[in-house]
């Protein structure tokens, strides 16, 4: 590998949107995220919408009695 070209590796501390924190090893020290391993539906098993500006409503209206429409 050539040196000097490639990122620093450092500790990074991740906090998700729902409270949750952990440290993982990235290029940036800090990370935000939406959504993680503890709050993510594949893990959890739980149905949930991550709704940006009511587009979860707005499609759910557009084809309420549709296959896509039912709960």
């Amino acid at each position: 590998m050539k040196t000097k070209i490639h990122p620093e590796y450092v500790e990074c501390n991740v906090h998700c949107a729902c409270g949750n924190t952990f440290v993982t090893r990235s290029t940036r020290p800090k990370l935000n995220v939406d959504i993680c391993n503890k709050c993510h539906p594949f893990f959890t098993g739980k149905q949930k919408f991550v709704d940006a500006a009511g587009r979860v409503e707005k499609f759910q209206r557009k084809f309420k009695g549709s296959y896509f429409g039912k709960n």
